[in-house]
């Protein structure tokens, strides 16, 4: 009894079928994948520089942050008394509804600043990273994210052992940062108690600010480096494999059998209509065994002789053959026959440097058949 065993050599390439991915990526693939929002973006820069330019902000803005939060704070207080004393000691819920919107609306106010700079941000930042062109097809839902399956090999990947030691990395750094920040400046920080209020959240908020932006320095190091990273790993996962190309290349250019195909049945056309309107023709001039180019003048059509027919080798033979049953003269005029075989197409004119010569080969034939 023997036992049959199938198997399938793809199985054992690298990168699944079609073998390993070496190829750069075609035009299209990078087309299609940007449309699918897949860009070599690091979402690093964008936070670093936001945060870079929100603890700049912070040190412009803190001063009347500080100004408009107090003067939220007296203005509602002191609105109360006047509602207690409207309703007789009594304070309804629609007046509550009314100072909590109208602290919102200041609170709102005062930190628009940062949402604008924020957006503005990370506008600007995307745009320089990967340019703009907008897609929503990210936004889409994909059930293959919902796929367990899915979502277990992408926490067990090399990209999220890579984010894990970004995570890592911002965690040493930062609180590297923070710890060397607060050691040198910590004389301050134990005569708090002899200040005031005011003082110390002004010494609070130069401590935050100051901190703040060297931990977004620090960070735009970090981000650097993710930007190198997405670069290299967008390029790698964009390679495609030989089998790829080829596919792509016979979707964008048709199989090339068929297409082959098509051009042979289209050049037979051709030559067919051509050899129709041999018959028609003066004179054939040949080189005398490989070319063959018949010629033809007709004042009403064109200005200078024209050419109905030519070919090579065996289509040569075929005009020759097809010239002595219907009694075109055929006259031998090697580099004549080459020069408009290789410069005149089917249909055209000759040019000006041939007339000469052409007119001398007409001039032949007309005398030979009476006509001149």
């Amino acid at each position: 009894m023997e036992l049959i065993l199938t198997y399938d050599l793809q199985f054992f390439a690298k990168d699944g079928p079609g073998g390993e991915k070496t190829e750069e990526p075609t035009a299209k693939k990078l087309s299609d994948a940007r449309k699918e929002g897949q860009v070599a973006k690091s979402k690093e820069v964008t936070s670093a520089f936001e945060m870079l330019f929100a603890f700049i902000l912070l040190n412009f803005w803190i001063e009347r942050m500080g100004t408009y939060f107090v003067g939220n704070i007296y203005d509602i207080y002191s609105q109360i008394p006047t509602y207690v004393k409207m309703y007789d000691g009594y304070v309804q819920d629609q007046t509550f509804y009314y100072l909590f919107v109208q602290s919102m609306s200041r609170v709102l106010l005062c930190i628009a600043p940062f949402l604008i700079v924020g957006f503005v941000v990370a506008m600007v930042v995307n745009i320089l990273q990967v340019k703009w062109k907008p897609t929503s097809k990210p936004l889409k839902p994909k059930f293959s994210k919902i796929n367990p399956v899915s979502g277990f090999k992408r926490i067990i990947s090399p990209n999220s052992l890579m984010e894990l030691l970004k995570s890592v990395l911002k965690l040493t750094l930062i609180g590297y940062v923070v710890y060397s920040y607060l050691k040198k400046n910590m004389p301050p920080l134990f005569q708090f108690y002899s200040l005031s209020l005011n003082q110390g959240i002004v010494q609070v908020g130069v401590l935050v600010i100051n901190l703040g932006i060297r931990i977004s320095l620090f960070y735009m190091l970090i981000a650097a480096l993710d930007f190198v990273y997405q670069k290299v790993k967008f390029k790698k996962d964009m390679k495609m494999t030989k089998q790829e190309v080829k596919d792509e290349y016979k979707n964008q250019e048709g199989d090339p059998q068929i297409k082959s195909k098509q051009r042979q049945r289209m050049q037979e056309a051709s030559r067919r209509r051509m050899m129709q309107k041999l018959p028609e023709a003066d004179v054939v001039i040949t080189n005398p065994t490989h070319y063959a180019v018949a010629i033809k003048y007709d004042p009403e059509l064109y200005d200078a002789p024209y050419v109905v027919a030519k070919g090579a080798d065996y289509l040569a033979q075929k005009i020759k053959e097809t010239a002595k049953e219907h009694h075109i003269e055929i006259v031998e005029n090697k580099p004549l026959a080459r020069m408009l075989y290789a410069n005149v197409d089917v249909g055209n004119v000759v040019p000006p440097e041939l007339y000469q010569a052409v007119a001398e080969v007409l001039a032949f034939v007309y005398h030979l058949q009476g006509r001149v």
